[in-house]
Protein backbone atom coordinates (compact mmCIF):
# COMPACT_ATOMS: atom_id res chain seq x y z
CA UNK A 1 0.00 0.00 0.00
CA UNK A 2 2.77 2.06 0.83
CA UNK A 3 4.70 1.82 -2.16
CA UNK A 4 1.18 2.93 -4.29
CA UNK A 5 1.45 6.33 -3.09
CA UNK A 6 5.30 6.26 -4.20
CA UNK A 7 4.50 8.57 -7.39
CA UNK A 8 2.08 10.88 -6.54
CA UNK A 9 3.58 11.27 -3.75
CA UNK A 10 7.07 12.23 -5.42
CA UNK A 11 6.00 14.21 -7.92
CA UNK A 12 3.39 16.29 -5.99
CA UNK A 13 6.29 16.82 -3.19
CA UNK A 14 8.92 17.90 -5.15
CA UNK A 15 7.23 19.94 -7.61
CA UNK A 16 5.10 22.23 -4.77
CA UNK A 17 8.03 22.60 -2.67
CA UNK A 18 10.21 24.17 -5.41
CA UNK A 19 7.38 26.06 -6.53
CA UNK A 20 6.18 27.14 -3.58
CA UNK A 21 10.28 28.69 -3.23
CA UNK A 22 12.03 31.54 -5.63
CA UNK A 23 14.56 30.33 -7.87
CA UNK A 24 17.27 31.74 -5.55
CA UNK A 25 15.59 30.10 -2.78
CA UNK A 26 16.02 26.78 -4.30
CA UNK A 27 19.20 26.82 -5.69
CA UNK A 28 20.36 27.61 -2.12
CA UNK A 29 18.45 24.49 -0.60
CA UNK A 30 19.42 22.42 -3.41
CA UNK A 31 22.70 23.29 -2.89
CA UNK A 32 22.78 22.84 0.82
CA UNK A 33 21.43 19.09 0.26
CA UNK A 34 23.90 18.09 -2.25
CA UNK A 35 26.71 19.03 -0.41
CA UNK A 36 25.47 16.86 2.84
CA UNK A 37 24.71 13.82 0.54
CA UNK A 38 28.05 13.92 -1.55
CA UNK A 39 29.76 14.64 1.78
CA UNK A 40 28.06 11.59 3.58
CA UNK A 41 28.50 9.26 1.16
CA UNK A 42 31.94 9.78 0.58
CA UNK A 43 32.41 9.54 4.35
CA UNK A 44 30.71 5.92 4.22
CA UNK A 45 32.39 4.52 1.46
CA UNK A 46 36.20 5.21 3.15
CA UNK A 47 34.67 4.25 6.49
CA UNK A 48 33.51 1.17 5.14
CA UNK A 49 36.98 0.70 3.47
CA UNK A 50 38.62 1.37 6.28
CA UNK A 51 36.66 -1.40 8.27
CA UNK A 52 36.95 -4.35 5.57
CA UNK A 53 40.71 -3.70 5.17
CA UNK A 54 41.39 -3.48 9.18
CA UNK A 55 39.04 -6.79 10.26
CA UNK A 56 39.48 -8.56 6.84
CA UNK A 57 36.74 -10.53 7.16
CA UNK A 58 37.49 -12.47 4.09
CA UNK A 59 40.55 -14.02 4.99
CA UNK A 60 40.96 -17.77 5.61
CA UNK A 61 37.35 -18.09 4.74
CA UNK A 62 36.64 -20.68 2.13
CA UNK A 63 34.20 -20.44 -0.49
CA UNK A 64 32.71 -23.56 -1.13
CA UNK A 65 30.38 -23.46 1.74
CA UNK A 66 29.06 -19.95 0.98
CA UNK A 67 25.93 -20.92 -1.95
CA UNK A 68 23.48 -18.81 -2.98
CA UNK A 69 21.24 -18.27 -5.78
CA UNK A 70 20.68 -14.95 -8.00
CA UNK A 71 20.32 -14.31 -11.61
CA UNK A 72 23.24 -12.36 -12.78
CA UNK A 73 24.15 -10.48 -16.14
CA UNK A 74 26.86 -8.88 -17.91
CA UNK A 75 27.92 -5.09 -16.90
CA UNK A 76 29.92 -2.47 -17.71
CA UNK A 77 30.23 0.35 -15.05
CA UNK A 78 30.73 3.20 -18.38
CA UNK A 79 26.98 1.25 -19.33
CA UNK A 80 25.43 1.82 -15.92
CA UNK A 81 26.64 5.31 -15.32
CA UNK A 82 25.18 6.43 -18.88
CA UNK A 83 22.36 4.46 -17.97
CA UNK A 84 22.04 6.88 -15.02
CA UNK A 85 22.02 9.70 -17.39
CA UNK A 86 19.72 8.53 -19.61
CA UNK A 87 17.53 7.52 -16.83
CA UNK A 88 17.09 11.68 -15.66
CA UNK A 89 15.48 12.31 -19.22
CA UNK A 90 12.99 10.03 -19.89
CA UNK A 91 11.16 9.82 -23.19
CA UNK A 92 8.12 9.47 -21.95
CA UNK A 93 7.09 11.00 -18.34
CA UNK A 94 4.26 8.24 -18.21
CA UNK A 95 6.22 5.54 -19.22
CA UNK A 96 9.20 6.75 -16.17
CA UNK A 97 6.07 5.70 -13.62
CA UNK A 98 6.45 1.89 -14.67
CA UNK A 99 9.50 1.31 -16.39
CA UNK A 100 13.32 2.16 -16.77
CA UNK A 101 15.91 2.31 -19.31
CA UNK A 102 18.48 -0.40 -19.20
CA UNK A 103 21.56 -1.58 -21.27
CA UNK A 104 22.06 -5.19 -21.91
CA UNK A 105 24.70 -7.19 -22.87
CA UNK A 106 23.70 -10.73 -25.03
CA UNK A 107 26.40 -12.96 -25.41
CA UNK A 108 26.86 -14.80 -28.90
CA UNK A 109 25.07 -17.84 -30.06
CA UNK A 110 27.49 -20.85 -31.00
CA UNK A 111 30.38 -18.92 -30.46
CA UNK A 112 33.67 -20.94 -29.97
CA UNK A 113 35.44 -18.41 -28.26
CA UNK A 114 36.54 -19.28 -24.76
CA UNK A 115 36.01 -16.83 -22.58
CA UNK A 116 33.77 -14.43 -25.02
CA UNK A 117 35.34 -11.69 -25.67
CA UNK A 118 32.78 -9.66 -27.54
CA UNK A 119 29.00 -9.45 -26.75
CA UNK A 120 26.02 -8.14 -28.96
CA UNK A 121 24.74 -4.43 -27.02
CA UNK A 122 21.05 -3.80 -27.06
CA UNK A 123 18.63 -2.09 -24.75
CA UNK A 124 15.21 -2.37 -23.03
CA UNK A 125 12.76 -0.66 -21.02
CA UNK A 126 12.95 -3.07 -17.25
CA UNK A 127 10.22 -3.01 -15.13
CA UNK A 128 10.08 -0.35 -12.17
CA UNK A 129 9.77 3.32 -11.65
CA UNK A 130 12.36 5.41 -13.44
CA UNK A 131 12.33 7.64 -9.65
CA UNK A 132 15.27 9.39 -10.93
CA UNK A 133 13.22 10.92 -14.10
CA UNK A 134 10.58 11.68 -12.39
CA UNK A 135 12.64 13.76 -9.53
CA UNK A 136 14.03 15.19 -12.58
CA UNK A 137 10.90 16.13 -14.01
CA UNK A 138 9.31 17.12 -11.10
CA UNK A 139 11.99 19.71 -9.99
CA UNK A 140 11.66 21.14 -13.86
CA UNK A 141 7.86 21.62 -13.57
CA UNK A 142 8.26 22.95 -9.95
CA UNK A 143 11.10 25.39 -11.38
CA UNK A 144 8.38 26.61 -13.94
CA UNK A 145 5.54 27.21 -12.00
CA UNK A 146 7.24 29.41 -9.38
CA UNK A 147 8.94 31.22 -12.03
CA UNK A 148 5.49 31.60 -13.29
CA UNK A 149 4.43 33.58 -10.41
CA UNK A 150 0.76 34.28 -10.02
CA UNK A 151 0.25 32.42 -13.63
CA UNK A 152 1.20 29.42 -12.17
CA UNK A 153 -0.66 29.33 -8.41
CA UNK A 154 -3.71 27.57 -9.67
CA UNK A 155 -1.17 24.84 -11.15
CA UNK A 156 0.33 24.80 -8.17
CA UNK A 157 -2.35 25.07 -5.49
CA UNK A 158 -3.19 21.70 -7.23
CA UNK A 159 -0.18 20.20 -6.46
CA UNK A 160 -0.25 21.53 -2.88
CA UNK A 161 -3.55 19.99 -2.34
CA UNK A 162 -2.70 16.38 -4.07
CA UNK A 163 0.40 15.94 -1.45
CA UNK A 164 -1.94 16.80 1.18
CA UNK A 165 -4.06 14.56 -0.01
CA UNK A 166 -0.89 11.65 -0.17
CA UNK A 167 -0.64 12.39 3.49
CA UNK A 168 -3.88 11.73 5.03
CA UNK A 169 -3.71 8.63 2.56
CA UNK A 170 -0.57 7.75 4.40
CA UNK A 171 -2.06 8.48 7.92
CA UNK A 172 -4.94 5.52 7.48
CA UNK A 173 -1.79 3.02 6.14
CA UNK A 174 0.17 3.63 8.96
CA UNK A 175 -2.98 2.31 11.09
CA UNK A 176 -2.46 -1.21 9.50
CA UNK A 177 1.72 -1.25 8.94
CA UNK A 178 2.79 -2.90 12.51
CA UNK A 179 0.93 -6.06 10.87
CA UNK A 180 2.49 -5.61 7.55
CA UNK A 181 6.06 -5.37 9.33
CA UNK A 182 5.72 -7.88 11.72
CA UNK A 183 4.95 -10.34 8.90
CA UNK A 184 7.38 -9.41 6.30
CA UNK A 185 10.01 -10.06 9.04
CA UNK A 186 8.61 -12.98 10.09
CA UNK A 187 8.01 -14.43 6.51
CA UNK A 188 11.77 -13.65 5.67
CA UNK A 189 13.55 -15.30 9.00
CA UNK A 190 10.83 -18.63 7.60
CA UNK A 191 12.52 -18.54 4.18
CA UNK A 192 15.85 -19.33 5.99
CA UNK A 193 16.53 -23.28 6.17
CA UNK A 194 19.07 -22.72 9.03
CA UNK A 195 19.37 -18.91 10.18
CA UNK A 196 22.07 -19.34 12.75
CA UNK A 197 24.10 -21.58 9.95
CA UNK A 198 24.19 -18.92 7.79
CA UNK A 199 24.88 -16.34 10.34
CA UNK A 200 28.33 -18.46 11.07
CA UNK A 201 29.22 -18.87 7.50
CA UNK A 202 29.27 -14.78 7.28
CA UNK A 203 29.96 -13.84 10.35
CA UNK A 204 32.58 -11.57 9.93
CA UNK A 205 31.46 -10.09 7.14
CA UNK A 206 27.88 -9.74 8.66
CA UNK A 207 29.72 -7.64 11.49
CA UNK A 208 31.56 -5.75 9.78
CA UNK A 209 28.75 -3.88 8.40
CA UNK A 210 27.34 -3.86 10.64
CA UNK A 211 29.89 -2.15 13.04
CA UNK A 212 30.28 0.02 10.01
CA UNK A 213 26.75 1.24 9.70
CA UNK A 214 26.73 2.12 13.15
CA UNK A 215 29.33 4.18 13.55
CA UNK A 216 28.06 6.09 10.52
CA UNK A 217 24.69 6.31 11.66
CA UNK A 218 25.18 7.83 15.09
CA UNK A 219 29.24 8.51 14.96
CA UNK A 220 29.78 10.45 11.23
CA UNK A 221 26.62 11.65 10.96
CA UNK A 222 25.85 12.86 14.49
CA UNK A 223 29.10 14.50 14.35
CA UNK A 224 28.43 16.84 11.22
CA UNK A 225 24.89 17.02 12.61
CA UNK A 226 26.36 18.96 15.43
CA UNK A 227 28.78 20.95 13.97
CA UNK A 228 26.85 22.23 11.44
CA UNK A 229 23.64 22.70 13.77
CA UNK A 230 25.12 23.01 17.55
CA UNK A 231 22.78 20.56 18.33
CA UNK A 232 22.59 16.45 19.43
CA UNK A 233 21.12 14.34 16.81
CA UNK A 234 20.26 11.92 19.56
CA UNK A 235 16.46 13.14 20.37
CA UNK A 236 15.52 14.00 17.14
CA UNK A 237 16.61 9.66 16.38
CA UNK A 238 14.24 8.96 19.39
CA UNK A 239 11.40 10.87 17.89
CA UNK A 240 12.18 8.99 14.59
CA UNK A 241 11.18 4.91 16.17
CA UNK A 242 8.49 4.61 14.01
CA UNK A 243 10.20 5.93 10.58
CA UNK A 244 13.00 3.68 11.52
CA UNK A 245 10.95 0.27 12.41
CA UNK A 246 9.03 0.85 8.57
CA UNK A 247 11.96 1.26 6.81
CA UNK A 248 13.42 -1.80 8.88
CA UNK A 249 10.00 -3.61 7.88
CA UNK A 250 10.07 -2.73 4.09
CA UNK A 251 13.32 -2.48 3.17
CA UNK A 252 12.64 0.04 0.91
CA UNK A 253 13.50 4.27 0.70
CA UNK A 254 11.12 5.06 -0.79
CA UNK A 255 7.81 3.43 0.34
CA UNK A 256 9.13 4.96 3.85
CA UNK A 257 8.77 8.08 2.50
CA UNK A 258 5.62 9.11 2.78
CA UNK A 259 5.81 8.18 7.00
CA UNK A 260 9.07 10.04 6.85
CA UNK A 261 7.59 13.50 5.76
CA UNK A 262 4.74 13.01 8.37
CA UNK A 263 6.80 12.55 11.22
CA UNK A 264 9.68 15.76 10.16
CA UNK A 265 6.04 18.02 9.78
CA UNK A 266 5.26 16.88 13.49
CA UNK A 267 8.75 17.90 14.63
CA UNK A 268 8.00 21.39 13.48
CA UNK A 269 10.18 21.37 10.08
CA UNK A 270 9.60 23.42 6.80
CA UNK A 271 7.35 21.18 4.63
CA UNK A 272 9.19 23.61 1.72
CA UNK A 273 12.32 21.97 2.75
CA UNK A 274 10.69 18.62 3.63
CA UNK A 275 8.84 18.11 0.73
CA UNK A 276 12.14 18.89 -1.50
CA UNK A 277 15.04 17.34 0.51
CA UNK A 278 13.19 14.25 1.48
CA UNK A 279 12.05 12.82 -1.91
CA UNK A 280 15.29 13.76 -3.20
CA UNK A 281 17.10 12.12 -0.33
CA UNK A 282 15.55 8.76 -0.79
CA UNK A 283 16.77 8.60 -4.36
CA UNK A 284 19.93 9.72 -4.42
CA UNK A 285 21.69 9.71 -0.45
CA UNK A 286 21.80 5.93 -0.11
CA UNK A 287 25.21 5.67 2.33
CA UNK A 288 24.10 2.20 3.99
CA UNK A 289 24.71 1.57 0.23
CA UNK A 290 27.74 2.66 -0.65
CA UNK A 291 29.12 1.35 2.49
CA UNK A 292 28.05 -1.67 2.25
CA UNK A 293 28.65 -2.58 -1.40
CA UNK A 294 32.34 -1.09 -0.44
CA UNK A 295 32.77 -3.78 2.21
CA UNK A 296 31.26 -6.54 0.45
CA UNK A 297 33.52 -5.69 -2.91
CA UNK A 298 36.48 -6.36 -0.99
CA UNK A 299 35.35 -9.09 1.32
CA UNK A 300 34.94 -10.93 -2.21
CA UNK A 301 38.27 -9.55 -3.38
CA UNK A 302 39.86 -11.01 0.00
CA UNK A 303 37.62 -14.34 -0.28
CA UNK A 304 39.02 -14.83 -3.68
CA UNK A 305 42.40 -13.99 -2.47
CA UNK A 306 42.83 -11.14 -4.86
CA UNK A 307 45.18 -8.21 -4.20
CA UNK A 308 43.78 -4.69 -4.61
CA UNK A 309 46.30 -1.84 -5.00
CA UNK A 310 45.54 1.24 -3.37
CA UNK A 311 44.02 2.46 -7.39
CA UNK A 312 41.89 -0.54 -7.21
CA UNK A 313 40.59 0.70 -4.00
CA UNK A 314 40.08 4.25 -4.84
CA UNK A 315 38.54 2.91 -8.07
CA UNK A 316 35.97 0.51 -5.45
CA UNK A 317 35.48 3.97 -3.71
CA UNK A 318 34.26 6.05 -6.70
CA UNK A 319 32.09 3.19 -8.08
CA UNK A 320 30.23 2.24 -5.18
CA UNK A 321 29.23 6.39 -4.91
CA UNK A 322 28.08 5.84 -7.86
CA UNK A 323 26.34 3.28 -7.93
CA UNK A 324 24.68 4.24 -4.27
CA UNK A 325 22.89 6.99 -6.39
CA UNK A 326 21.96 4.38 -9.02
CA UNK A 327 20.54 2.32 -6.50
CA UNK A 328 16.30 2.82 -6.62
CA UNK A 329 14.92 2.97 -3.33
CA UNK A 330 13.07 -0.54 -3.49
CA UNK A 331 14.16 -3.42 -1.49
CA UNK A 332 17.37 -4.96 -2.25
CA UNK A 333 18.26 -2.83 -4.99
CA UNK A 334 22.03 -2.32 -3.71
CA UNK A 335 22.79 -6.32 -4.70
CA UNK A 336 21.75 -5.39 -8.06
CA UNK A 337 24.15 -2.15 -7.99
CA UNK A 338 26.84 -4.47 -6.74
CA UNK A 339 27.82 -6.16 -10.12
CA UNK A 340 28.54 -2.81 -11.08
CA UNK A 341 30.92 -2.50 -8.09
CA UNK A 342 32.38 -5.99 -8.75
CA UNK A 343 32.98 -5.20 -12.62
CA UNK A 344 35.13 -2.11 -11.52
CA UNK A 345 38.27 -4.98 -9.46
CA UNK A 346 37.45 -7.19 -12.21
CA UNK A 347 35.84 -9.62 -10.17
CA UNK A 348 32.82 -12.13 -11.87
CA UNK A 349 28.93 -11.40 -11.18
CA UNK A 350 28.28 -14.98 -9.80
CA UNK A 351 30.28 -13.57 -6.89
CA UNK A 352 27.27 -11.50 -5.91
CA UNK A 353 25.48 -14.99 -4.75
CA UNK A 354 28.26 -15.39 -1.87
CA UNK A 355 26.56 -12.75 0.50
CA UNK A 356 23.07 -12.86 -0.96
CA UNK A 357 22.00 -15.66 1.83
CA UNK A 358 22.33 -12.58 4.72
CA UNK A 359 22.00 -9.60 1.93
CA UNK A 360 18.13 -9.33 2.62
CA UNK A 361 18.74 -8.66 6.67
CA UNK A 362 21.80 -6.79 6.04
CA UNK A 363 19.08 -4.62 3.28
CA UNK A 364 17.11 -3.94 6.10
CA UNK A 365 20.05 -2.28 8.44
CA UNK A 366 20.98 -0.48 5.87
CA UNK A 367 17.62 1.31 4.21
CA UNK A 368 17.30 2.23 8.15
CA UNK A 369 20.64 4.00 8.02
CA UNK A 370 20.07 5.70 4.87
CA UNK A 371 16.26 6.63 6.25
CA UNK A 372 17.59 8.07 9.36
CA UNK A 373 20.28 10.50 7.25
CA UNK A 374 18.03 11.83 5.02
CA UNK A 375 15.65 12.80 7.77
CA UNK A 376 18.81 14.26 9.78
CA UNK A 377 19.90 15.89 6.41
CA UNK A 378 16.50 17.24 6.33
CA UNK A 379 16.72 18.54 9.89
CA UNK A 380 20.14 20.08 9.19
CA UNK A 381 19.28 21.88 5.54
CA UNK A 382 16.46 23.29 7.42
CA UNK A 383 18.24 24.77 10.19
CA UNK A 384 20.75 26.32 7.55
CA UNK A 385 18.06 27.58 5.62
CA UNK A 386 16.40 29.35 8.59
CA UNK A 387 16.91 33.07 7.71
CA UNK A 388 16.14 32.53 4.25
CA UNK A 389 12.71 31.18 4.74
CA UNK A 390 11.73 33.42 7.03
CA UNK A 391 12.62 36.46 4.59
CA UNK A 392 10.43 34.11 1.65
CA UNK A 393 6.78 34.27 0.70
CA UNK A 394 5.29 31.12 2.43
CA UNK A 395 2.07 30.37 0.30
CA UNK A 396 1.26 26.90 1.11
CA UNK A 397 -2.96 26.44 0.80
CA UNK A 398 -2.93 29.63 3.20
CA UNK A 399 -2.13 27.33 6.07
CA UNK A 400 0.74 28.03 8.52
CA UNK A 401 3.96 26.22 7.70
CA UNK A 402 2.64 22.80 9.55
CA UNK A 403 -0.78 22.40 8.85
CA UNK A 404 -1.03 20.71 5.67
CA UNK A 405 -1.64 17.54 7.50
CA UNK A 406 -3.59 18.55 11.02
CA UNK A 407 -0.39 16.16 12.49
CA UNK A 408 1.37 18.24 15.30
CA UNK A 409 1.99 15.30 18.16
CA UNK A 410 4.96 13.40 18.41
CA UNK A 411 5.12 10.92 14.79
CA UNK A 412 5.46 8.31 17.50
CA UNK A 413 1.92 8.55 18.79
CA UNK A 414 -1.42 7.04 17.71
CA UNK A 415 -4.13 8.92 16.34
Amino acid sequence: MLKCLIVPLLVSSITSAIGSLDLSMSKKIAFRAIIYYFTTTICAVVLGIILVSTIRPGSGKEMGSMKGKATTRVVLTADTLLDLVRNLFPPNIIQATMFQYRTILVAPENSTDVPLTSYKITNEFTEGTNVLGLVMFSIVLGACIGKMRDAGKPLQRLFETLSEAMMIITSWVIWISPIGVFFLVAAKLLEMASFMEVLGQLGWYFMTVMIGLFLHGFGTISVIFFLTTRKLSFPYIAKMSQVLATAFGTGSSSATMPITIRCLDSMGIDPRVTRFVIPVGATINMDGTALYEAVAALFIAQLRQIPLSFGHIVAVSVTATAASIGAAGIPQAGLITMVMVLDTVGLPAEDVTIIIAVDWLLDRFRTTINVMCDALGTILVNSLSKNDLANAPHEVLDAEPHELVELRQDCNEKE
